[in-house]
């Protein structure tokens, strides 16, 4: 099939981008290349690109294909996980004395890399609601390699303009990375409104059945999808054949998921804003949302992730999360189960004490593809 004009849409390149029928044996599903090593055609003779499994992989280059296609990148890149991924980016534009930006609800694994981490290594780091586009200018140094963004942020779901963010990094000389994790490339490609670079957990969305633990990179160009690969090769965090293969599989039905998870949050935020027990209620598709333009403008769904705040405080929120039975009380997001976790103590106690401590009144949840008559009746129940 030609993948290139005029363009397939979305499904159809999640289904085919990258898995052309197997050449030997005509098997429709890209095989699971369990090796670590090929026989060359003599010294320095690459036999079809391949030499060692660390540089390349016949199963990962087709997840790496597909995921260009999606993002409409030059250059996709699998890696063992997101924090993986999202190292290599740090690592490629970064150097000791550079500055960059990050959100000011950043996740807090991405936070623990920069205070404990590049902290250490002399990459400094500023804090900021990329939302503000005045702050973000104003934060703005001399010595700013990178803003580092995420649309929607975890776990308050504030939205960031992209193409906005983009003028003002490449403006000053920066460029700009996305964490497009809680979209997937189904709802958002920020490539097309001027990033740098794409990031994900695949573990999410893309993976899509929480069995599987992943990262990926896609950059806009070829010169740096050259420099990231260099250094995704020099450090090895590479996806291994049988996770790329799980994620490449998950990726066939993405769309359709995506679709499901998008509707069951849309009638789970009905019901959480008419409970007396619900204080607040966080989700971008919410006409008082303050980025809901933002949000109308560059996404074309609005996600399947929810956060709430719970009247009676964290003995409260804590009540709700460990009271529910449908819910999976869990890290993570983006499969098919639907998922509860408390921030404060979870996936954000690393920012626990700074300026990016979140609300310790904060329930967060991931809408999996259930039936939502259950998932209304569960979470009825656990908020009493």
């Amino acid at each position: 099939m030609d993948m290139k004009s005029p363009e397939p849409g979305f499904a159809t390149r999640a289904i085919h981008a990258g898995q052309e029928s197997d050449p030997l044996t005509g098997a429709v599903v890209p095989p699971i290349y369990a090796v670590s090593t090929f026989e060359q055609d003599g010294v320095g003779g690459l036999r079809a690109g391949y030499d060692y499994s660390r540089s390349t992989n016949p199963t990962r280059t087709a997840l790496e294909t597909c995921l260009a296609s999606l993002e409409g990148g030059a250059r996709g890149l699998a890696f063992a996980s997101g924090q993986a991924a999202t190292d290599v980016v740090l690592r490629t534009i970064c150097a000791p004395g550079d500055h960059v930006l990050i959100p000011s609800d950043v996740y807090g694994g991405t936070y623990r890399l920069f205070s404990t981490v590049y902290a250490r290594w002399g990459v400094e780091y500023t804090p900021v609601p990329l939302e503000d586009l005045d702050a973000v200018r104003a934060a703005i140094r001399p010595t700013t390699k990178l803003i580092w963004c995420e649309t929607p942020t975890n776990p308050l779901l504030r939205l960031a303009d992209i193409a906005a963010l983009a003028e003002i990094a490449h403006n000053a000389g920066a460029l700009l990375a996305v964490d497009n994790t809680f979209c997937s490339p189904a709802l958002q490609t920020p490539l097309t409104l001027g990033a740098d670079v794409v990031m994900h957990s695949t573990t999410k969305y893309l993976g899509g059945h929480s069995d599987v633990i992943g990262g990926a990179l896609v950059a806009r160009d070829a010169e740096m999808g050259d420099a990231l690969y260099f250094h995704q090769n020099a450090l090895g965090g590479v996806a291994g054949p049988f996770d790329a293969w799980l994620v490449l599989r998950g990726i066939k039905t993405l769309e359709l998921r995506i679709e499901r998870h998008c509707a069951n949050a849309a009638a789970i935020v009905e019901l959480l804003q008419s409970h007396p027990q619900v204080t607040q209620v966080y989700y971008p598709g919410l006409p008082d949302h303050p980025q809901h333009e933002i949000a109308a403008k560059q996404m074309r769904g609005f996600g399947g992730m929810v956060s709430f705040r719970v009247a009676g405080g964290a003995a409260a929120a804590l009540a709700v999360c460990e009271g529910t039975q449908l819910f999976k009380l869990a890290y993570s997001l983006g499969g098919v189960e639907s998922l509860i976790e408390y921030p404060a103590k979870m996936t954000h106690a690393a920012v626990s004490g700074s300026s990016l401590e979140v609300p310790d009144d904060l329930v967060r949840l991931s809408l999996g593809v259930e039936n939502v008559e259950d998932l209304m009746a569960d979470l009825r129940q656990s908020l009493g």
